[in-house]
């Protein structure tokens, strides 16, 4: 494993991903996307990804995220191989243990804010009235207390990102995948999110694994990685 792809704390692991291949069969032809990408992430860190168009960065996150499974390596999230797994349990862990944060916010439209950041609660066997104070409550965090019950619709592009970065975190997970979070916003709108997750990193202890295009948000929250040509390297 590369310096670039390793941390140098003591803090406990979130991600420990070793030699971890992806591969596509192309008819008779094999195409690699990378080969033996090895990366650690610790509780409360923030690694960006950077990289060009089809370098591979989404297939990462996807494997990173258990929605994907390797050609060949583990990744490890919390200890624990989540490719050794059955679809629902690999299912049941994400929703304890990860959030995801998508370019399009993915809110179902027909149900308020405070409702979307309910389901993950809902998901994982929690009732109505424990959900909705902790729903409520991070949605104040995430400044939009007074927004509760507006529909996606009735929100602004960057309202509808807090609700889904609230609705990543409700369940206080170990790490928030995050693929161009920013993407669909404009320059001022995107400050905000980085800002916010700024604060959510610094305050929480999850650690936030971000694939993004903007070069300026990647160096201000953390360490940097260039994906190109299938390997990962430590961008200067």
């Amino acid at each position: 494993m590369s310096d670039a792809t390793m941390t140098n704390t003591a803090t406990p692991l979130v991600i420990d991903c070793r030699k971890v291949t992806r591969t596509y069969s192309e008819g008779p032809e094999k195409l690699t996307i990378f080969s033996d990408i090895s990366l650690e992430v610790s509780a409360g860190e923030t690694v960006a990804i950077v990289g060009s168009s089809g370098a591979g960065k989404t297939t990462l996150l996807n494997l990173l995220g258990g929605l994907d499974k390797p050609s060949s390596g583990q990744i490890a999230i919390c200890g624990q191989n989540i490719h050794g797994m059955s679809e629902a349990g690999r299912a049941r862990f994400r929703n304890q243990h990860l959030g995801f944060v998508y370019q399009f916010h993915h809110l179902l439209p027909e149900f308020t804010a405070l409702e979307n950041v309910m389901m993950p609660l809902a998901l994982a066997g929690q009732s109505p009235r424990q959900a909705k104070p902790k729903a409520e409550a991070l949605l104040e965090r995430v400044g939009l207390g007074q927004r509760l019950r507006h529909k996606p619709g009735e929100l602004s592009g960057g309202e509808r990102q807090r609700v889904a970065i609230a609705r990543a975190l409700v369940n206080e997970p170990n790490c928030v995948l995050m693929d161009e979070p920013t993407g669909n916003l404009d320059q001022h709108t995107g400050e905000g999110i980085r800002a916010l997750i700024q604060d959510l990193r610094d305050n929480s202890g999850t650690a936030f694994i971000m694939v993004t295009h903007d070069m300026g948000m990647a160096k201000s929250l953390g360490r940097v990685l260039r994906l190109e040509q299938g390997t990962l390297v430590q961008e200067s």
